[in-house]
């Protein structure tokens, strides 16, 4: 009995342990059945299960609409997103690896000084790297004499070290041990005054902070005479503090803080002397590892030249310092008086452009002069990028810190060159052959070298055999991970890769692995299309991977449209027959062959060959005179590669994941081309240059992200037809007697909707204990609009029933209306007629607010022989699609390039890349070892060419006689006996 959205009390039975795939159209009820039924039932029940005083603090979930479910084990998802907005997130800590990483060398590490000679007869700038070792107190004691000889000194013991709570058990233990003074947070403290104080946070510390305390051992004037006294209380406070010493040496009016230890200090450079080797030293998360200059991003935000000076063209009398114009235009007369005080101190031509200037009077001009520089010319320049960050860190404006941002960019940290972690942590290395690595060298190397590198790891350690005991679990957990990266195709992903930067399928594979790598049994886990981002090669891999999960004893629940894995699963379920409303209904569910044969089946029909997307019959020849060229592309892992982007035709770029198809088109090209044609203040990735761009006169990105943040935004208000629908009702006899404007027909402002509910139809009732309930506003009934709004009628509708329409309702509805029916057309080619009018844009799928942007382009005049020549970039537009909707988009591609437009797609769907006109094909591998242009040409060029994996594959759908490398037939010999070992 699931009801859920649009399922019509459905009936199902799904067989556990088993892969089980759910199909259909887009909009059939797929999702509904196997994220908002079975999974969220399953939620709910794991929250009841947890106390009430837990369940405040979750999010609680809605109860299902849906009469029962019987045999239902704990359920997981795992949802196809990116990998979340944090930079702090990497592809090792979302694994665990980095946890088992920072373990691995907090144990095992040898740590060496990190002392950085400044003298020239020291090597200035060389590291000392010799191997920290274990101090002695009296060694201690000794360089105390040395260095500190007539200075007073106060010896601490280090009892607590960053730690939250109130720590007064700490503070009575000290005193307990005769110590009368304690040392908390920098400040000295009385104990016998503070524990008189009840309670136990006698300091008033913050509970939930990190604190610091010592025992105060001695204060001392440290000489000679002195010594015994000295060496005393050196070996009193390594005692109290497991062998650490804090020494504070009066420096002037303030105090120099040192701290020793027993166990590591660099005998030539006592002050580089670490606690304890743990964990926390090698975290980034952490401030006992981050680097402090950067707070463990590794990157910081300054101001780049590229962007502060975008034309180098122009001159400076003509505004080629940007942010020194006001409002974008003239320039500002503070910066135009400043500007003519540099031209005439620095005997420069106002008009010479940026670019022609001397290397020097452009360094002057951009970073200003040094003190001794100005001193010998006796002018003062503070220089263009110093101003703007004065400006911007002195400013109390917020307006001012806004504007001024927009000519930031990240730039690696000058203090740990991007490494994230301190000196300290840096200089603890273990060996691997002949060299040896830091923490951050490892976490740089990709998945597939660093199974390499553990495979050969030498832990060169005295103690042989105990730290090889010590290291054995802890790289059997960092290999069983890397191995499973690997199986699922990222083995090209770098360690240290930020999260944030992954794609959605990137993101959900490295969840995947991650839950297969902890090994749990009787579970069920709901996929999200996992074959999202990933190349025909690498499908079988997947499949294996999903098998071995369900082989173990889970119940694998996979909403797929891909045909390997509908014809690889043990179960197949076919939601529709149809969209929306035309669909919520289980068409057929079996193994794959039961639903293949199945007459009514929309899948069976395409898997059995009764359908299918056929290969145009005529290509769209390319125009060599007519193309975009990027030069010398070399961001990320491409290899200084030409590309030619032909005009006027339908490209794909191709490749297997991470070849570089997305740094070279949308970090590159799409970047390029936004700055030319847009002049938008972003910085495209390396490359030398880009060609033809000039040539263009729009450029749209239609992407997957939603076409509204709020509820608010629904399709009908982001195509714009909205606005004459309500122009429409004001043309109305009512409307006109009332004296009504469009505003009135809008629920974004006051006037004419429900002030009780805002426009929104509901009310949230927060229930605390329990989810919060939405209740339908009692004042409007849901209709958004208050009672003299709703009093206006077009042909017997209300405004609020309009926009409960399906859009192939108001297609019909509005058929006399040119502008609007041709924008509802557009809406219903690309398949999305089921949904309303008035959907917001919160409840669309990415795969549907892509739709929503192409068919919006088509209705405003893409398709129809624009003037404006239009480049259009597309990522993946496949997702989310099935092959009857991925017929529909092949169409609807076609209808742009037929107008004249030039389209670059990004796509492994083997569909789309056959009725391209021309395909980039990118490898042949992925990451250091991708990067390069395989081939170039028509489906036909590409699937003769011998090395290119889309090549093979493509001959099959052309239905072209394959002929293959060496190299690629073993490739696919193995492809067939890993299918052969699932099938078994």
């Amino acid at each position: 009995g699931a009801r859920e959205h649009n399922l019509k009390d459905v009936h199902l039975d799904i067989p556990r342990d088993q892969l089980v795939v759910m199909t259909g159209v887009s909009g059939s009820g797929k999702s509904s059945l196997a994220f908002d039924t079975v999974f969220a039932e399953g939620q709910r029940k794991y929250m009841e299960s947890l106390s009430a005083y837990a369940r405040q603090f979750l999010d609680q979930m809605q109860k299902p609409d849906v009469d029962a479910i019987e045999g239902l084990p704990p359920t997981i998802a795992i949802e196809q997103r990116s990998g979340g907005h944090t930079p702090r997130s990497t592809v090792a800590t979302t694994t665990e690896i980095y946890d088992y990483l920072r373990l691995l060398y907090a144990r095992c590490g040898q740590p060496t000084c990190w002392h950085v000679s400044e003298s020239k007869k020291d090597g200035g700038g060389s590291v000392c790297g010799k191997p920290i070792s274990a101090t002695s107190a009296s060694q201690i004691v000794q360089t105390l004499v040395d260095q500190f000889d007539g200075k007073r000194a106060m010896l601490c013991s280090p009892i607590v070290r960053g730690k939250k709570g109130f720590h007064r058990d700490a503070l009575e233990s000290i005193q307990k041990q005769g110590f009368v003074r304690a040392r908390v947070d920098g400040k000295l403290v009385d104990l016998r005054e503070a524990l008189k104080e009840p309670g136990e946070n006698p300091l008033k510390l913050g509970r939930y902070e990190l604190h610091d305390v010592d025992a105060v051992i001695d204060r001392i004037a440290i000489g000679a005479d002195a010594r015994q006294r000295l060496a005393e209380s050196v070996e009193a406070a390594l005692k109290l503090a497991d062998g650490n010493v804090t020494v504070l040496t009066e420096d002037g009016a303030a105090w120099s803080e040192t701290r020793y230890s027993e166990k590591f200090s660099c005998p030539e450079h006592p002050e580089c002397s670490l606690d304890e080797l743990e964990p926390r030293l090698f975290s980034f998360n952490s401030p006992h590892g981050a680097c402090p200059a950067c707070a463990g991003l590794g990157k910081v935000a300054e101001f780049d030249e590229r962007l502060v000076v975008p034309d180098l063209t122009k001159g400076l009398g003509e505004g080629a310092i940007d942010p020194w114009r006001k409002n974008g235009r003239r320039m500002n007369i503070w910066y135009a008086r400043l500007t003519r005080a540099f031209v005439k101190s620095f005997d420069v031509d106002a008009t010479t452009p940026i670019a022609k200037l001397p290397a020097k009077t452009k360094r002057i001009l951009l970073y200003g002069l040094a003190p001794e520089e100005e001193e010998k010319l006796g002018v003062s320049w503070e220089g263009v990028l110093p101003n703007l960050k004065r400006r911007y860190h002195e400013t109390e404006s917020q307006f001012v810190k806004e504007r001024l941002s927009a000519y930031m960019s990240d730039a690696p940290c000058a203090s740990c060159g991007g490494k994230r972690l301190k000196p300290a942590a840096l200089a603890v290395r273990v060996r691997s052959g002949s060299h040896f690595f830091n923490i951050a060298e490892v976490s740089a190397l990709n998945v597939e070298r660093a199974i390499g590198f553990f495979a050969s790891l030498e832990l060169d350690l005295a103690t042989d055999r105990e730290r090889r005991a010590i290291a054995a679990p802890i790289l059997k957990e960092i290999n069983a991970r890397l191995g499973f990266l690997a199986s699922v195709g990222l083995g090209y992903l770098s360690l240290d890769r930020t999260s944030s930067t992954l794609s959605g399928g990137e993101a959900q594979r490295i969840r995947l692995a991650t839950q297969v790598g902890s090994g749990l049994v009787g579970v069920c886990y709901v996929l999200d299309e996992p074959t999202i981002g990933l190349h025909q090669r690498d499908n079988d891999r997947l499949v294996a991977t999903l098998r071995r999960l369900s082989d173990i004893g889970n119940t694998v629940l996979v909403v797929e449209h891909d045909e390997d894995m509908i014809r690889s699963a043990d179960w197949v379920v076919d939601v529709g027959p149809g969209p929306g409303r035309h669909g919520g209904e289980i068409v057929a569910s079996g193994p794959p062959d039961v639903v293949k044969a199945h007459p009514t089946s929309l899948t069976g029909a395409y898997l059995s060959g009764r359908k299918k997307i056929d290969v145009p019959l005529q290509r769209r020849q390319p125009d060599r005179t007519r193309s975009i060229v990027v030069k010398g592309a070399r961001a990320n892992n491409l290899k200084r590669v030409d590309v030619t982007f032909p005009l006027g035709t339908f490209i794909c770029v191709t490749g297997v994941s991470g070849s570089g198809k997305s740094t070279l088109v949308n970090d590159i090209l799409l970047k390029s081309a936004l700055v030319e044609v847009q002049e938008a203040r972003i910085v495209p990735a390396a490359h030398d240059k880009v060609t033809g761009l000039k040539q263009v006169e729009r450029v749209v990105e239609v992407d997957q992200s939603p076409i509204g943040r709020t509820p608010r935004s629904n399709p009908a208000t982001y195509t714009g037809i909205f606005d004459d629908i309500r122009k429409i009702y004001t043309m109305t006899a009512e409307a006109k007697i009332r004296g009504y404007e469009p505003g009135r027909f809008s629920f974004n402002v006051k006037g004419g909707r429900c002030e009780e509910c805002q426009g929104q139809g509901v009310r949230r009732i927060e229930m605390h204990f329990l989810p919060d309930v939405f209740v339908t506003c009692d004042t409007c009934k849901g209709s958004r609009y208050n009672r003299e709004t709703l009093e206006v009628r077009f042909r017997g509708k209300t405004i609020a029933e309009v926009l409960e329409l399906t859009i192939d309702d108001a297609a019909s509805f509005f058929e006399s209306h040119p502008k609007i029916h041709r924008m509802l057309e557009c809406l219903r080619e690309v398949g999305l007629g089921y949904v309303q009018l008035g959907q917001a844009s919160t409840t669309l799928s990415g795969g549907e607010a892509q739709r929503v942007k192409l068919a919006a382009e088509l209705g405003l005049g893409g398709g129809n022989g624009s003037a404006q020549h239009s480049l259009y970039v597309l990522d993946e537009p496949t997702t989310g699609l099935h092959f009857d909707d991925v017929k529909r988009l092949i169409a609807v591609l076609g209808r742009l390039a037929d107008a004249g437009h030039t389209l670059v797609v990004i796509e492994h769907n083997l569909d789309v890349i056959k009725c391209a006109d021309w395909i980039i094909d990118l490898g042949p591998e992925g990451g250091d070892r991708g990067g390069t242009v395989i081939a170039t040409g028509t489906p036909e060029d590409l699937a003769a060419h011998a090395t290119s994996f889309t090549g093979y594959y493509l001959k099959h759908m052309l239905k072209l006689a394959p002929t293959l490398t060496t190299r690629t037939k073993a490739t696919v010999t193995r492809t067939k006996k890993s299918r052969a070992t699932v099938k078994a």
